[in-house]
Parts: structure tokens; sequence; C-alpha cells
């Protein structure tokens, strides 16, 4: 397992901000299906980005890695009629034909789950961590309404469908995750008939299908959208292919503009600040904390402030959680975070997570059951903490290195592989001094 020990130091300069996680899976699945060539721009080949490749190669797109990004061959719709199986090692084996290794990308499992079942063939769902337990039971429901043969292990992973869906309406909950809405987003138009969605209660991550049905119009499928109630969707639509460059990621630019207001002096660059990505909001979070941002020509620029406490709603941006309670440990006065029920079913329970290893070195955060209640102060201490597995975890804790008195060591620091493997390259480019190692 590795580690890396952080002595405590300012971050100042200019990063370039990695291409959005969120985009580059709708992206490459949009593109995956379109029928011709695509040169998609600005990809970063993290682990879950890797998973979301490898599935859709399996499915039958052709996808050739070029500096900078991606060449993908689509299939439309009548090329999904059965899986594509285009590893020729694989052609003899037809369990490993069949299984589809998500690794510990929910994204990936939530996003292919219903366009894996396009050709109706057995198929098998595996992941790695605790993706296996994340839920998946408005899929479930589904399957059942519709009679569709599955097996789990206990309600987990690995997930075994016989059976294709088929067009009808579809009701989901909207305060579970986003991302089954998405992954019916992108099946539903292939099917040979009209369906609709209709979303049973109050919509959270709003801006997660705004990418959705942001990207699905730019490769040519129409979706009607009544207000995130209802969403309908015509049938017999089919992919178009183009070209497209994704976007800086918000939800990672959020780790420095988090490290410049903490002590030092950043520019962020590769933002969009008229993107559609709902985490774009911590611009907003760190100003109304008191934090100096500004905007010039494009760049995000983020300096040493003096932070106050602030009431946060996530419900809508759960995966700012993390650094958000750093920014809340280190500022003057109680900061509460509240309507995080659904970060607690991330790669990790990220409330008690960030809880817990934050009042190891020092912070005083208190654990609601939605919530959190974070007093505040001014340095917090150093020691040894743990990622608990998860990205978002481990580089929260990165910055909050830049407030401690003393040396901090992240175990599991190798968590950032996950959405952003140059983190810690990037962060000692702007001045970070980490020492990696192996534990063992």
């Amino acid at each position: 397992m590795k580690a890396v020990t952080i002595q405590p130091f300012s971050l100042n300069g200019k990063v370039k901000i990695p291409p959005s996680k969120s985009l580059c899976h709708r992206v490459i699945i949009a593109a995956a299906l379109s029928n011709g060539q695509c040169t998609i721009n600005n990809i970063s080949m993290s682990e879950d980005i890797i998973a979301t490749c490898e599935i859709m190669e399996k499915l039958g797109a052709q996808i050739k890695k070029i500096p900078d990004g991606l060449h993908i061959n689509g299939k439309c719709a009548s090329g999904f009629s059965s899986l594509g199986f285009v590893n020729s090692k694989l052609e003899n084996n037809v369990a490993a034909r069949n299984e589809l290794e998500c690794n510990e990308s929910g994204s990936t499992l939530r996003f292919l789950i219903p366009i894996g079942m396009h050709s109706g063939e057995k198929i098998i769902f595996k992941g790695k961590g605790k993706l296996s337990q994340r839920p998946l039971k408005p899929y479930y429901e589904i399957f059942d309404k519709q009679n569709i043969k599955y097996t789990t292990k206990g309600g987990c992973l690995p997930l075994t469908i016989e059976g294709k869906l088929k067009p009808g309406n579809f009701e989901l909950r909207g305060d579970v995750s986003s991302q089954f809405i998405t992954g019916l987003l992108y099946e539903l138009p292939l099917l040979n008939g009209d369906s609709t969605i209709v979303v049973t209660t109050k919509m959270e991550s709003i801006g997660y299908i705004d990418l959705t049905l942001d990207v699905l119009s730019k490769f040519g499928v129409t979706i009607e959208n009544n207000n995130y109630r209802e969403f309908k969707i015509k049938g017999n639509q089919c992919y178009e292919n183009r070209d497209y460059s994704v976007e800086g990621d918000f939800s990672q630019a959020a780790f420095y503009l988090a490290a410049g207001v903490l002590g030092g002096e950043l520019q962020c660059l590769d933002v969009n600040m008229e993107s559609l990505q709902g985490d774009k909001v911590i611009v907003d979070i760190i100003k109304d904390m008191g934090g100096n941002i500004s905007l010039v020509d494009g760049i995000i620029k983020a300096s040493k402030s003096d932070l106050k406490g602030s009431i946060i709603d996530v419900s809508q941006c759960p995966d700012l959680l993390p650094i958000v309670a750093v920014l809340g440990a280190l500022s003057v006065g109680t900061t509460e975070i509240i309507n995080a029920r659904r970060a607690r079913f991330k790669e990790s329970d990220r409330i008690k997570a960030i809880t817990t290893e934050l009042n190891k070195i020092g912070a005083e955060v208190i654990e609601r059951g939605d919530s959190l209640i974070i007093h505040g102060k001014p340095w917090l201490v150093g020691g040894i903490v743990n990622s608990w597995n998860d990205h978002r975890i481990a580089m929260a804790l990165a910055i909050a290195s830049t407030r401690c008195t003393e040396n901090l060591t992240i175990e599991d620091s190798g968590a950032v592989k996950k959405s952003y493997p140059d983190f810690y390259q990037d962060f000692m480019r702007l001045g970070g001094k980490v020492n990696e190692w192996t534990m063992g």
C-alpha cells in the first residue's frame, strides 16, 4: 500500500485542471454508440475512464489512444445487436467475453447496465472495492417489472443479467443517484418504441442530468425534459458521430481553489465558467465563506483569505463535501454542511471518512445523519490519516496539509488514480513537498 508524507507548504502558481471525469464518461459512451469516427480531445486516462473504455470496446466500439485524447469508431444501434468481443483472445472464452469489469467506477456500472443489455445476451457486471456494495435497487425494480432475469450476490455484484430493456414507462426516485437516470437516457433512444422516465421525488444532482442531456444533444439524440420531473424519449434514434473536446473538471478545480484561499495564490486553467457542471458551485461556496476568487481572461484565481463559517447545502454537489469540510475546519466560526446523505454511498462513507480523518489531525467535526457540524480552527496539527481508498478523501486531506503545523502522512494515497493520476505531481509543481513511500 502506498503512502505519502507531505510537509506543510502553501501552494502557488498556475495549474491546468484535468478534464471533467463526468464528461469523459458521457462523451466516450456517446461516441462509442455513434455511427462513425469521433475524435475526443482532452481525455485523462484515469482508472474509471479506462474501465468505461474497456467495456465499450467489448461491446463493439474501436477505441485508440492518441496524444491527449481518443479516436473512437462507434457502432450505431444496429451494431449492438450482439456483443462485439473485439478482443480476439476472448473469442473462445464465453465466460470472459460476457464479463464486464467496472473496477471501482460507479458511473461505469450504472451508465452501462442498460447499454450492456441492448443485445439481450447474458452479461455479468463485476466490480472491485466498495463498488460491489453500492446500491443498484432502481435497476432491480425495473428488471422485476419487465420480467428480466437477473441474479446478484445478496443484492451486490457480480450482477448477471439475461434479457433486454423494453420501451415503456420508467419510474425512478430523484434522490438516490442521477446515474440511473443517465443510464436509461443513453439506452432508451435506441429501443424500438417510445419511453418516458417519471421522477417520483425531488431531483438531486440536476447538474449531472444537464451534462447528460447536453452530450446526448450534441451527438444527435433528442430528449424532452419536462422540468426534471419527466423525460420523454423517442425510440429508434441513432447517435451521430462528431468530434468533442472535454472541458476542465470543477470537482478537481475545487481542491486548488481551496488551497489558494487557505494560504497561497493559485490560478486554475482550462475551466469554463459557462459550464453545466454542478460542481461549478464551488466558486460561489468559497465566495460566500469570504474567499478571494476572481475571474480574469477565463482563468480563475484564488488567493489567501480569511474564511468564515457558513451553511452549505451539498444536495446538488455531494462530491464537494470532503474539500468543503476542509474549508470549514479552517474557517472562523461554525460551518454546517447539510443534505449530504448521498455522500455516504460513494467510494467511502464520506461523511464518516472525512469526520474521522480531520478529527485525527486536530479538527473539530461532528457527524450527523446527513450533515456535518464543523467548528473551525486556524491550524490543524498533522499526523497520520487514511484515504479510505477514496480519491476525494485523499485529495482533500492533501490540501488540508497546507495548514498543518506538522507533517501529514496519508495512507493508501494511491486512491487518487481513480480520477486524477497526476494529482501529486501537480501538487509538487505548485510547491508542495511530497515524499512517497511503500508501507509493508
